[in-house]
């Protein structure tokens, strides 16, 4: 919808692409922080259990909460699939840069979850 109320030119479809994820992970990171997520009633005891989707909510959480540069990569790589060569293309730095983003991500990742090197 931001894009529909406030149309931009883009560089090319890939650029386009990148910066709908983007936005589209902070509309996300905005509905994880909000109230009415916090305030959603408990799981009925029927439901199957939860766990692996409790902890992959809670590695998205950590991705989301990553600064963008890292985020972006994070997401686009591991979420979406793509190169790491393809992403420097959409983002504009270097493919090496994307790759010690991810390394850096990674170990961001590990100290937020509590896991050890």
């Amino acid at each position: 919808m931001k894009l529909v109320r406030q149309p931009r030119e883009f560089d090319g479809p890939d650029h386009e692409k990148a910066w709908l994820l983007a936005c589209a992970a902070n509309v996300c990171k905005d509905e994880l922080k909000s109230a009415r997520r916090r305030k959603a009633a408990d799981m009925p005891a029927d439901v199957v259990d939860g766990r692996a989707a409790a902890e992959a909510d809670d590695v998205l959480e950590c991705v989301l909460a990553l600064p963008a540069p890292y985020k972006d990569c994070v997401y686009l790589h591991y979420y979406e699939g793509y190169k790491t060569g393809e992403i420097a293309e959409m983002t504009g730095v270097p493919p090496s840069t994307v790759r010690n983003r991810l390394s850096d991500a990674r170990k961001m990742l590990r100290a937020a979850l509590g896991e050890g090197d």
